[in-house]
């Protein structure tokens, strides 16, 4: 006999698990904790199968019916609904955005060093799968988007939120190019991110560097001499601390006297060109002895296969009294040097495209920067860098600050 409404309401759980069937192989399961499920018996060559169709109340008798109608249809055209579920499951699952998130990363990661690439993957694993993961990318809209980058923001993480964001709307462009999406739900929300207040790295001025350089002539001694040409490399090569940390001596061109660092270390992903200073080459030569076995010019005391830590030259500078705390003297970091090097080179009347060139900061010239990035101004970068290391060598044994003139 055909189900009605009334005897589904009135179906009362027993000791058991039983069924009420409505013909065609539809049955309501009624669990022994009052809990009713559709359930749709059917043979499939042969086989016999069963098929969830939902729960009661929520899918009604009609709608029960009408699943079963669509059910039979699929078994006529000879496709076992199973089958046909499980394939709109993952069809469905290959839509969602963590699926398209993780075929963007694998997409992308050849053009990114492994470690931004893990960097990138652990972001979205942390911060957007979790909100957006199970959503179809059509599904997903600007408001979930928000919602999810002010849960980060809540943090305090900014620059999280930022980039996931960028992210976010670069999986969304990838599942567009591939014909996943139809519309890249984040894709006017540049500046929805809070900014916050730009904050320079703390530099010494012109004025504090004789001084500076004279007292890091006495940080000496057992654990401290490798730390110290550390920075004494860093000031005359103003490179980032980063690329100073990772340089290799299979990187140093001591014919052509030029260090290359690859593009793989570079922030902007292109090969640095570094010209050497005398003084550069003399620090370089001495260098030798103590880690010319090693692969790093400036690895771990603990570990000579790993790179110098990155706190071990903003520690020997805040021995020396640069930490802020000392009356008369200003915090330093390793990476402000850069700023003072660029400071008084500028003042001093250096081409300061030559200078932004020795800083490997952008190329605006998508051009320029594919073919002769690391090579331009060449000529006067050397001549800039031995200028630069002179005028180092005359603040320290003067302890005079150089007067400003124009160089030509």
């Amino acid at each position: 006999m055909p189900l009605t409404n009334t005897r589904l309401k009135a179906a009362k759980p027993r000791a058991s698990d039983y069924r009420i069937t409505d013909g065609s192989g539809l049955f309501l399961l009624v669990k022994t904790n009052g809990s009713k499920y559709w359930r749709m018996d059917y043979r499939f060559h042969g086989k016999r199968n069963t098929l969830a169709l939902g729960v009661y109340p929520q899918v009604t008798l009609k709608e029960a019916r009408e699943r079963r109608r669509k059910t039979r249809l699929q078994l006529e055209n000879g496709k076992d609904p199973s089958e046909v579920r499980k394939e709109a499951k993952q069809a469905k699952q290959a839509d969602e955005f963590e699926a398209v998130a993780r075929q963007w990363w694998e997409h992308c990661r050849g053009t990114w060093t492994p470690s931004h690439a893990d960097r990138v993957l652990k972001r979205l694993e942390d911060n957007a799968f979790g909100d957006l993961g199970h959503l179809p990318i059509d599904e997903i809209t600007p408001q979930r988007i928000i919602a999810m980058v002010r849960k980060i923001e809540a943090r305090g993480a900014l620059d999280v939120a930022s980039r996931v964001n960028q992210a976010t709307r670069a999986v969304c462009r990838f599942a567009i190019q591939q014909g996943i999406a139809t519309h890249n739900p984040a894709e006017d929300l540049s500046g929805i991110v809070k900014q916050r207040k730009v904050q320079h790295r703390p530099s010494l001025p012109r004025e504090e560097l004789p001084q500076f350089l004279k007292e890091l002539e006495t940080y000496s001694g057992r654990g401290r001499l490798l730390t110290q040409r550390a920075i004494k490399f860093l000031l005359l090569t103003f490179v980032r601390s980063g690329e100073l940390r990772g340089a290799r001596w299979e990187e140093f061109d001591f014919e052509d006297k030029v260090w290359r660092i690859s593009a793989d270390r570079m922030k902007m992903r292109n090969e640095h060109l570094v010209p050497l200073s005398r003084q550069a080459l003399e620090v370089i030569e001495l260098l030798k002895d103590m880690t010319g076995r090693y692969e790093l010019l400036f690895p771990s005391e603990r570990d000579r296969n790993r790179e110098m830590s990155d706190n071990t030259m903003r520690r020997a500078i805040f021995k020396l009294g640069y930490d802020g705390t000392v009356e008369g003297k200003n915090k330093a970091v390793p990476h402000g040097f850069r700023a003072t090097a660029s400071s008084i080179l500028n003042e001093t009347g250096f081409n300061p495209d030559a200078i932004e060139r020795q800083l490997a900061h952008k190329e605006r010239n998508s051009v320029w920067a594919a073919y002769t990035y690391h090579a331009r101004y060449m000529d006067e970068r050397r001549r800039m860098m031995q200028w630069w290391a002179d005028c180092l060598d005359e603040m320290r044994m003067t302890g005079k600050v150089i007067p400003i003139f124009v160089y030509s």
